[in-house]
């Protein structure tokens, strides 16, 4: 049986000790699998990815990573235990290029061979980027913003990425390059979480899925069954009931 890298259980979160958020969580993500959150506005999908990555104060239930407690963890040690995350918005340095920007991603690697063998890779990854590598992040397209946002991650080896909307804002073709990418990051031997809004898009990529509501997981499912599943084609996936 594979092992999970992540384990959510019973997870109470909010941003202060008054209001939770999140109400009990349970989640799994096996090792080399792909899972997407889904859910309405305000369900919570965010929250949880920044409580894992140690952004927002946990009030109960715990969170393990490859076998070990992430309790008390501080959010700039979580790469340390093969942790990363991509944030929706402000993901990039605007001002460094985006060379620069991948080689902050290895902030913890000491052996400058090593970086300038992970930035190769990282162009060779999205070669797109790699003709303007001197160029300043904040010029790029969103969906290049996206793509320099990943690829830093990657920089720091982690075993486990999370994305939080990495489709947000952009077009049909590019939101097709990018969970491209996604897939072919998982063959790589990296774990992924994603939150996303385009439920088609990251279901098609996906192993299983979550459906969040008000802050607790209703639907837990694979990937083909949450497709196929009515009650989230109406709410998520702007299918009608009856409609095919």
């Amino acid at each position: 049986m594979t092992a999970n890298a992540l384990q959510v259980s019973g997870l109470m979160a909010g941003y202060t000790a008054e209001v939770d958020i999140l109400r009990g969580i349970d989640l799994s993500v096996a090792e080399g699998e792909i899972v997407t959150v889904l859910g309405p506005n305000g369900a919570g999908k965010s929250t949880l990815i920044k409580t894992i990555a140690g952004l927002v104060p946990v009030h109960g239930g715990a969170v393990t990573l490859f076998g070990d407690s992430l309790a008390g963890v501080p959010a700039h040690d979580m790469v340390l235990r093969g942790l990363a995350y991509v944030p929706q918005t402000h993901n990039v340095f605007v001002r460094l290029s985006i060379q620069e920007n991948l080689e902050m991603g290895a902030y913890i690697q000491r052996d400058k061979a090593a970086v300038r063998a992970g930035v190769e890779r990282m162009f060779a990854l999205f070669p797109s980027l790699n003709n303007r590598r001197r160029q300043p992040a904040g010029t790029l397209s969103g969906g290049e913003r996206q793509m320099v946002a990943v690829a830093r991650a990657l920089m720091a080896q982690p075993r486990m990425l999370m994305l939080d909307e990495p489709s947000a804002g952009l077009s049909p073709k590019l939101v097709g390059i990018v969970f491209d990418k996604v897939h072919e990051i998982r063959d790589m031997g990296v774990t992924i979480l994603i939150v996303e809004q385009n439920a088609k898009a990251a279901l098609a990529i996906s192993d299983r899925g979550y459906v969040l509501a008000q802050g607790q997981d209703r639907i837990s499912a694979s990937a083909d069954e949450l497709l196929h599943n009515p009650e989230v084609g109406e709410l998520y996936l702007g299918v009608r009931k009856g409609l095919t």
